[in-house]
């Protein structure tokens, strides 16, 4: 902060510049030291503007190659992402939390940020014909919370239910009405979009949670995508969708009501997706790659 060079700095504390260059990548590592970089002739800066211009959220584009692979492209935005989510979580705050491909990409780099009296809260349910999901959901969650010292409150429902009694008899339970409640009270929300389109898949329909009746009932509703198992079409409405009576994520109300929605996309396969979550207003805060966000801008 002083401008003092690394020799400058090893004189000082009396130990190498090798040393100066360990201690930096430390810093920057546990989250100590944070390094942006804002041009104004910058293409992602001006797309941030365009896009706040037009949809009234804030942008935070990645740049990427274009030649780059979805996975690459995924793994780039969210490294961007787990490197400044602590400016949007603190001590005494609840953040919720949509498991997936995307959210496992993110839970993998965050950079640690000690809070105290914070709660993480799993979002929708994760378990199929296959599985519990607790220990994939659990896997995510833990990396959050362990980053930032913070309390986790798994969901352990499955991400659909047979039966819509089923599911409006369990909401009624003392156990799983607790955490509806917190759910309600967030105030933050990190979720993906679940897509059939993109070429990495979102893992609701890669891991087995839904079956082909399922899929021609989404086709049949014009579905363009989901948050948190809950789907939408490109309008943003969920109305008359009936897999959503059986669907465990939070209704859309409940997320438009937590103050900060972060979003984060990857992949131009997304864009249908992220135009219906922006029709619904379920974002504050996009996290987005470059082309796509060039290519949401081109479309709007």
């Amino acid at each position: 902060m002083q401008d003092l060079t690394m020799d400058a700095i090893a004189h000082e504390l009396h130990t190498s510049r090798s040393s100066v260059s360990r201690l930096l990548s430390h810093a920057r590592a546990t989250g100590l030291v944070d390094i942006q970089i804002r041009s104004p002739l910058d293409a992602p800066s001006r797309l941030e503007l365009l896009i706040q211009e037009r949809f009234h959220i804030t942008a935070h584009v990645v740049p990427v190659p274009d030649h780059a692979t979805d996975v690459d492209r995924l793994e780039r935005v969210a490294l961007s992402v787990a490197r400044i989510l602590g400016q949007f979580f603190d001590s005494n705050m609840v953040m919720g939390i949509a498991w997936g491909s995307t959210m496992n990409a993110i839970s993998r780099h965050v950079t640690p940020k000690q809070t105290h009296g914070s709660q993480i809260i799993q979002l929708n349910g994760a378990g199929n014909m296959r599985t519990t999901g607790l220990s994939y959901a659990s896997e995510i969650l833990g990396r959050f919370g362990y980053a930032f010292g913070a309390h986790v409150h798994q969901f352990p429902v499955p991400a659909f239910f047979d039966s819509p009694a089923t599911k409006q008899a369990l909401w009624r339970e003392r156990s799983v009405s607790r955490l509806l409640e917190m759910q309600a009270r967030m105030d933050v929300a990190l979720f993906g979009l679940g897509s059939p389109f993109s070429e990495v898949p979102s893992h609701v329909y890669a891991g087995g949670y839904l079956e082909e009746p399922d899929y021609a009932s989404l086709s049949r509703s014009g579905v363009v995508g989901d948050v948190a198992t809950i789907f939408y079409r490109a309008d943003g409405s969920t109305d008359g969708i009936p897999l959503n009576t059986r669907g465990t994520g939070p209704d859309f109300d409940v997320l438009r009501r937590t103050p900060r929605r972060l979003c984060v996309v990857s992949g131009a396969a997304k864009l249908p997706s992220l135009r219906g979550a922006l029709k619904a207003e379920l974002i504050t805060d996009l996290f987005v790659d470059e082309s796509t966000a060039r290519a949401l801008v081109a479309s709007a």
